[in-house]
Formats: structure tokens, C-alpha cells, sequence
């Protein structure tokens, strides 16, 4: 068995690992570390009650933790937003990871978008990771996810999972068929998709614009964002929002390269754990949750309302309210 055969069968079952695999490794590993420390007292009672403990965390953060769902509001002001636009809001959801919803944690989901529907949004913007590795588990939820709805619209980027990456790539007519049917579906939601496209948004003569950079990742993730492209024909003086699904752009791509006042992101999920303030997440993101702030501009990233393992230990799912002031 290579590689690429044994991937999608860890896809197919990874919600058995997840829910079985991990809770009896952390027991077998606290279980040899309690023997090996045997000599001393209470060694191996003390490392059957770590094996405990991380097994209840578990237990909670897959069954409690991952069904929370927090609304954030912020408040972002420039002095180049338009006064007809000041006031006005923009709810960002990200990496869904749909697939991850099925059977009774489809509720979950549910209730994701009567949350974001609730709010009431201007716009709409979804920054990434819709699917985890196939257009199927779209269409599977096809008919909630298109509830999804605002007075402007909702617009949307991709993210690395929603490339097809984690497929058998053996196959470049199986995969070319991937790519364009997990596109088509964005649009048949009634999401417009900006692969480095722009949109304008007006109120009476005044626009700002709502610009998607494909992603534009490291390493191994797709490095498929152009913001010339994204961009073109937009003037320095105009406000723009830009959806781009990976945080690193911002530093790398977006701040030396373009005027871009906002950028929304996803991608980190936060590391999906939050331990006296410190995330997994911050290993290898400079920017993994939340607003942060350079010369005017800013960034927010969100915690995203999903993910691949359905584990969240104080880090539960993200809407993000985002209102615009006029500075």
C-alpha cells in the first residue's frame, strides 16, 4: 500500500481514529510513562490519572467544546471608508469543513448559519475551507449552506481543502473534474467566488470593494494568489476588504504589495485549543486568532466554525461581526 492509497482510506475513517485512536493512545502513552516511573511511589497511579484526565478532555472537547459557537463583534475605522458606508457590517464565517458535520453533528452546523443569518449582515464572506477533501460532502449539506444570506450578497474565497490537495492526484482528469465541480457548487450556493476578482459594493455614489486573492499559502499548501489580479483596475484611494483564506499573505503579499485597508482570513482555526492563552496555532502562525493592527490597516483571522478533527478545547467555533467606521 503507497501513499496515495493510504491517505484516503485515513480520510475516510478519521472520525474513528479521532474518537477512538486518540484517547486510547493518550492512554497507552501515560500508561508506559506510569510504569516506567514503577520505582518510585504512585508512579503507575499517577500515570493512569493523566491518562484519565486527557481522556476526559478529550471526551469534552469532541462532544461539548466542538459544538460551541461564539459571535464576535469588531470594529474597524478608516479614514479612506466612504461616510455612506460607516455603520456598515460584514459577518465572516470560515473553514466549515463540511464534511466534518455529518449524522447528529449536522445540528451543529444548522445552527452556524441561523447565527450568521441572525445577524442581519450587509455582507456576507466566507474566507475558506468549505469542503475537507471532496465536492461531495458539499452537495451533502448543499441545502443549508445556500440559506446563507445577505443585503449585498455573499462572497467567498477558497482555502487549501478546497483544491482537491488531499485526493489521489494520480488521476489529473479525476482531479481537473474535483476542482471544477467544488467551484460550480460555490456558485450554485449564490456565492459569488473571488478567485483574484473584485467586487464593488455601492451606496448612492459612493463604493467600496470586496476583493478574494486565491490561496496564497506555504510550503505545501496551494500558492495560487495573485493580487495584481485581484486588484486590477482598482485606485489607491478606494477602500478595500480582501478576503484571502491564509494569514501569512498579509506580512508576505498584502501589506508590502497593495493599499489593502482590511484583510479577512481563516485557515489556523485558532489550533482549536486555547490554554491560558496559548495555541498550538502559534507554533507555526504569527497570526493565528483574532485583530491585529499595523500602520492603519489590519487583519482579522477567524477561529472558523469547523474542522477536520471535531475537537475544540476553549477555543469554540467563530462568527465574526465586523463593523465599519469612518475614522
Amino acid at each position: 500500500m503507497n501513499i496515495n492509497t493510504l491517505l484516503p482510506l485515513i480520510w475516510n475513517h478519521l472520525d474513528l481514529i479521532c474518537q477512538v485512536g486518540i484517547p486510547l493512545l493518550a492512554f497507552v502513552v501515560c500508561f508506559i510513562v506510569g510504569c516506567i516511573m514503577h520505582h518510585r511511589r504512585g508512579g503507575l497511579r499517577t500515570g493512569i490519572i493523566v491518562a484519565v484526565v486527557l481522556a476526559l478532555l478529550y471526551l469534552y472537547g469532541s462532544q461539548i467544546g466542538f459544538a460551541q459557537i461564539e459571535v464576535t463583534n469588531v470594529e474597524y475605522a478608516s479614514c479612506d471608508l466612504p461616510q455612506a458606508f460607516d455603520g456598515y457590517r460584514i459577518v465572516q464565517f470560515s473553514d466549515a469543513h463540511v464534511g466534518t458535520f455529518s449524522g447528529r453533528r449536522a445540528d451543529i452546523l444548522r445552527r452556524a448559519i441561523d447565527s450568521i443569518n441572525a445577524q442581519q449582515a450587509d455582507a456576507v464572506v466566507f474566507t475558506g475551507d468549505l469542503q475537507n477533501r471532496s465536492y461531495k460532502e458539499i452537495e451533502q449539506h448543499f441545502d443549508e449552506l445556500s440559506k446563507v444570506k445577505a443585503k449585498d450578497g455573499v462572497f467567498a474565497v477558497q482555502g487549501n481543502h478546497d483544491y482537491a490537495i488531499y485526493m489521489n492526484q494520480d488521476d489529473p482528469h479525476a482531479l481537473a473534474i474535483q476542482l471544477g465541480r467544488t467551484e460550480s457548487l460555490f456558485e450554485e450556493l449564490g456565492w459569488c467566488l473571488l478567485s483574484n476578482t473584485r467586487q464593488h459594493i455601492r451606496r448612492d455614489s459612493s463604493t467600496i470593494v470586496i476583493a478574494g486573492m486565491a490561496n496564497d499559502g506555504e510550503g505545501r499548501f496551494p500558492q495560487l494568489g495573485n493580487h495584481n489580479q485581484a486588484l486590477w483596475g482598482i485606485s489607491r484611494d478606494e477602500f478595500v476588504v480582501m478576503l484571502e483564506h491564509d494569514p501569512s499573505s498579509w506580512r508576505r503579499r498584502i501589506l508590502p504589495h497593495t493599499h489593502v485597508q482590511l484583510t479577512l482570513s481563516g485557515h489556523t482555526h485558532g489550533g482549536q485549543i486555547n490554554i491560558l492563552g496559548w495555541s498550538p496555532a502559534r507554533l507555526r502562525c504569527r497570526e493565528c486568532q483574532g485583530l491585529y493592527q499595523g500602520g492603519g490597516r489590519a487583519l482579522y483571522v477567524s477561529r472558523g466554525i469547523g474542522g477536520v478533527v471535531p475537537f475544540r478545547l476553549n477555543c469554540p467555533a467563530e462568527i465574526t461581526v465586523i463593523t465599519l467606521r469612518k475614522k
